[in-house]
């Protein structure tokens, strides 16, 4: 997958968090490393093995899961001739404790999770390598009888300091008055005695120290001599024979290298998968059915990083519609709408349960192409639409049919009327490569193209009028409104310049409408006292009197009936609704109700020419099937040489 994708839907946040459920190093490693696969059969297993740990999970059940303390280490040293510590070693007999300890767990668990228990079937006991660690090793020490060698050398060094403790409480007897302390230390590994320093002839022996004030000496005595020397040969040879002990306990390990390695994965791979059972835990996530048709059908999704904050969306895409159109107000949840839908489809090609309800199904995609956020870059200096074009550049590279494409807010940053071209063309372009294509609009033009192209789909996200709210749940079949003025008003637009902006939009924007200033303005005074002024009325003033016969002929209205062409979808239709407020115009495109700003559309042939007779009724022809055929004899006219065809009945 496109790594700016994994950024922009937040897709390294999920890895830290399916990371943090895990306990072992290969575990969080594995979170860390989590991709998006495109097998949809080994999708499907993943998503059953991550239901099976989960359900395990669900109902109480504490996996006994080893946590590999000091086994990366030893994983790195294995088999490199390093010499493993007594430590090294009481690590990997925990080790394998506690994977002897998973095996029995899982075995109980074969019927309840049978993929999961495969994976701890596979492991290996290694009775015999435990049993020789924990023969030789107990409490971090090599114990006495891990060699016979050993057992000698100890015994005769618990003799040795057996008759050096017999010697020295009879030296301490003997000197007690003349030193420091009752106490016997050592300075460089020998035993030696706290003398005063004035008496210090009196002992026999060589001082080793002395303290920082110089009133104490530290001295060996000479009857101590023979034995320390004796002590220190024998601990010579204990260190040498442990060594021997632990380079045989290295090698009958490294004998098992196949063995540990192979647990020490599989307990890793185990730990992943309860992580992210424990991460489905969290978000109430559940498996869902996976095709590679395209088809997406989703009931409560939430977005995993909003939690319960967010209001559930209901989602469809991919039976009758490939390509779906997403409008309402800004702050509306268009674009958190988008990234749900990306976010959780990596999910789940990851294998990961996603927060939805049940029977969900979704699509599998080769990749998952978005354009959200302005893209502007000061360093490269990129404009949102430069940013905007370039992405759709690399959209369009790599489209196909196993392509899921997710774009913010099309026909942004630009000319309107050029961006709006541009917009439907790569819509288009993108639906004849087989795409899956969501995106969010505020144009009207690209919501009638939706609602009149085949292949697109409109959906809104509602409003409460009433208060103004946004309220979060997408609406599927209907195109929905970007209640600016409502909006501009609450937030505390003056009313006239709302009426203003009002009337801009329901004339189109000529020259004629911006020359013409507000109401009761100084310029609209001014212009009032030039028009009415008494020199403006003589004959003499050319330019007023050109300024005083200047005048905009009236638009020609559209009629219920006129057959119209619009040149942005191509298409013609017949006029089945008059204008609104707004200037929207209701026009029958190929059997359906479309929207369309009277600016777009030219007049092909009136509803006089098209439907003659006083007594026709456009509105039963248009509704009534009844009627049907009515209107198919009458339909079919012939106006100067012309043979003019109705749409054909939906």
């Amino acid at each position: 997958m496109n790594e700016n994708t994994m950024n922009t839907l937040g897709y390294h946040q999920i890895q830290n968090n399916v990371a943090s459920c895990a306990l072992s190093y290969l575990g969080k490693r594995y979170a860390k490393e989590m991709k998006p696969m495109v097998d949809p059969g080994l999708i499907q297993m993943r998503l059953a093995e991550t239901e099976e740990a989960s359900a395990l999970i669900r109902y109480g059940a504490s996996v006994p899961i080893p946590s590999l303390d000091g086994m990366e280490t030893i994983m790195d040293l294995l088999g490199t001739g390093y010499l493993f510590s007594e430590r090294d070693f009481t690590q990997l007999a925990q080790f394998l404790r506690s994977c002897a300890q998973l095996m029995k767990y899982m075995e109980g668990k074969s019927e309840a999770a049978p993929t999961v228990s495969r994976y701890a079937s596979s492991m290996m006991r290694m009775e015999s390598l435990l049993s020789e660690i924990e023969r030789c090793i107990y409490s971090g020490r090599i114990q006495d009888q891990a060699s016979k060698e050993l057992t000698r050398i100890r015994k005769k060094m618990t003799v040795n300091e057996e008759r050096m403790k017999r010697k020295l409480d009879s030296l301490v007897s003997k000197h007690r008055s003349i030193m420091q302390e009752n106490v016997i230390s050592q300075r460089g590994g020998r035993t030696v005695l706290p003398i005063k320093k004035e008496f210090r002839k009196q002992v026999k022996g060589s001082v080793l120290d002395e303290s920082g004030s110089g009133q104490t000496v530290y001295i060996e005595p000479a009857e101590l001599v023979g034995l320390q020397m004796e002590l220190a040969s024998l601990q010579a040879e204990e260190s040498r024979e442990e060594m021997k002990i632990l380079g045989d306990l290295t090698s009958l390990a490294e004998s098992y290298n196949r063995e540990i390695a192979l647990n020490t994965e599989t307990v890793g791979v185990l730990d992943f998968l309860f992580a992210k059972a424990k991460y489905a835990a969290t978000m109430d996530g559940r498996t869902v059915q996976v095709n590679t048709s395209g088809r997406i059908t989703l009931q409560q999704a939430r977005h995993p990083l909003m939690g319960a904050s967010m209001i559930p969306l209901d989602f469809a895409i991919g039976r009758d519609y490939s390509s779906l159109i997403i409008t309402g107000p800004n702050t509306g949840g268009k674009t958190v709408a988008l990234k749900t839908l990306g976010l959780l489809t990596l999910m789940m090609q990851s294998g990961l349960l996603v927060p939805v309800g049940e029977g969900g199904e979704m699509a599998v995609f080769h990749e998952v192409a978005v354009d959200i956020g302005d893209g502007q870059s000061l360093e490269q200096a990129l404009s949102t639409f430069s940013a905007h074009i370039r992405n759709m550049i690399g959209i369009l590279e790599q489209a196909n049919s196993s392509t899921l494409v997710l774009i913010d807010e099309m026909a942004s940053g630009t000319d309107p009327g050029e961006g709006v071209g541009l917009s439907i063309a790569m819509l288009e372009e993108l639906h004849s490569r087989g795409a899956t294509v969501v995106a969010t609009t505020h144009f009207g033009e690209i919501k009638h193209f939706a609602a009149a192209a085949r292949g697109f789909e409109n959906a809104r996200m509602e409003f409460d009028t009433a208060t103004l709210q946004p309220l979060y749940r997408l609406c599927i079949g209907e195109a929905g409104e970007s209640y600016a003025y409502s909006i501009a008003l609450k937030l505390g637009m003056p009313q006239r310049i709302i009426d203003r902006s009002q009337s801009i939009s329901d004339q189109g924007i000529s020259k004629s409408s911006v020359l013409e200033p507000f109401p009761n303005s100084a310029a609209a005074q001014k212009t009032e006292k030039k028009v009415h002024s008494p020199a403006a009325t003589e004959a003499g003033n050319p330019s007023l009197q050109v300024e005083d016969t200047k005048s905009v002929p009236p638009k020609k209205k559209f009629r219920k009936g006129d057959r119209v062409y619009a040149a942005y979808l191509d298409q013609s239709g017949i006029v089945c609704d008059v204008e609104d407020s707004r200037g929207n115009i209701g026009v029958m495109l190929r059997g359906r109700k479309v929207k369309i700003h009277k600016k777009r559309l030219t007049l092909s042939i009136s509803a006089d020419e098209l439907y003659p007779g006083d007594d026709y009724d456009l509105d039963i022809v248009l509704e009534t099937k009844e009627n049907r055929k009515k209107r198919k004899l009458m339909g079919r006219k012939h106006v100067e040489g012309l043979t003019i065809e109705l749409p054909p009945e939906e």
